[in-house]
Order: C-alpha cells, then structure tokens, then sequence
C-alpha cells in the first residue's frame, strides 16, 4: 500500500507546476517578440552592398575587353577606377587624346565576369553600395536598395530593398530579353502591376519598331550568360 502511494507521488511530482507552464509561455512570448523585432529592424534598415574592388590584373584584363568594345561600337568605354578615365582620354597637360579611329582586327567577341559588371556599376555610379548584379545561366538578376524620402507614407526614410530577374539568351538567331519578376521586400509584383510585360519576350514584343529593341536585336550576332560570366558576339 505504501509503494503504491510513493509511487503516484513521484509521478505527480514529474510534471510542471502551474507557475512553471506560466513562466514558460510569457519567456516564449518574450522570446518571439524580441526575435520579431530583430527581424522587422533588418528588413528595414539592410546592410549596404561591398562594392566590388577588381585586382590590378583584373583591371588590365578589363581595359583590355572594354578596348574590345570601343574599336567596334565607337562608344568611349566607362572607367574601371575612379581616376582611369581621366588618365586614358587625356593627356598630361590635359588635353583631349587624339587617335585615329580604325576597326581593323578588332575582336567582335567579348565576354565580361560577374566582378568586373558589378565593378563597373561601383566605378560609374553612385550605386556601388546600392546596387549587386548576379550572373548564372540565362539569368540576370539584380538586387537595389532604394532609400526612401523622410515624407514617404509609412516607409518614411527606411531602404526599400528590390529584387528583380531578366532572361537572357539568343535562339533561333535572335536576342531574347524576359522580364521573370520584381519583388518588393520580398514579395513579388502582381504582373498587372509591371505593365503586363512579365515573361514576354521584350525583343520580339518591340524589334518590329524603330528604336532600342530594334537596333539591339540587329547588332547582335549572340550573347551567352552563364554562371558568373555574360558572352557577347556584336555583328559588322
């Protein structure tokens, strides 16, 4: 008899009293707020971007693609640092470089790495910490923090952080651009929303007309995207 009492005794005594269960739930509670605030605090206020720094060597392979792009297009290519393009267009006692313009050998092939765009966008622009390219097959896609003004309803001075990817490829002897989707925070954009534009082939769409699409489509003999590289061929 006296076993059996001990016995019910000890398994009483095996489970939480109520003030235990209490104390519980209210360090949960606590728990889950905290880790709420935490959450919501990051998703507003995101670390900037590290704007990519090329390598000495990196930079020289770079001159040397964006000369590519030059001899055949005409256009005078953006500064790989911040003081490049000063140095190249000019000369010591700052006057404007004269050369004489020839497309003779000049390669038509050119292929850029992930670095060296998103050191180009740090270099060019005010976005080096603002903005993060990423490469992989047959997909761009960018990552933006977008600062909001003090007055902006309820956002008022938080960073917007924005996301959005673009299809790229060339098939059946054409370019293909097709915008995959915008987020916002997080959550994608209805495609009303983006114009009804989202997977229709922006180059097929407009190539017809006269204008960008047209001449874009028309200048390009191919492009390649794959992981972490973009390859370009540009016709005559």
């Amino acid at each position: 008899m006296d076993n059996t009492q001990n016995s019910g005794a000890k398994e009483s005594k095996k489970g939480f009293s109520g003030t235990q269960v209490a104390g519980i739930v209210a360090a949960a509670v606590v728990f889950t707020a905290l880790a709420t605030l935490v959450a919501a605090w990051l998703f507003l206020h995101p670390r900037p971007f590290k704007p990519v720094v090329l390598t000495p060597a990196e930079q020289e392979r770079l001159a040397e693609k964006l000369e590519q792009v030059e001899a055949v297009t005409g256009v005078a290519p953006p500064a790989i640092t911040a003081d490049s393009s000063e140095q190249a267009e000019h000369t010591p006692d700052g006057r404007l470089r004269p050369e004489a313009y020839s497309e003779e050998g000049a390669d038509r092939k050119v292929s850029f790495t992930e670095r060296e765009v998103n050191a180009l966008i740090a270099t060019n622009t005010d976005l080096a910490d603002k903005v993060a390219l990423d490469l992989a097959r047959n997909l761009v896609s960018l990552k933006m923090l977008v600062p909001l003004e003090p007055d902006f309803p309820f956002f008022g001075g938080k960073t917007l952080r924005v996301r959005a990817g673009v299809e790229i490829a060339y098939r059946d002897g054409k370019p293909i651009v097709k915008l995959k989707g915008v987020s916002l925070m997080g959550v994608p954009l209805p495609n009303a929303w983006l114009g009804g534009i989202k997977n229709i082939d922006l180059v097929q769409e407009f190539s017809g007309e006269k204008g960008f699409w047209k001449a874009f489509a028309d200048g390009v003999e191919s492009i390649d995207v794959d992981d972490g590289t973009i390859n370009i061929v540009m016709r005559e």
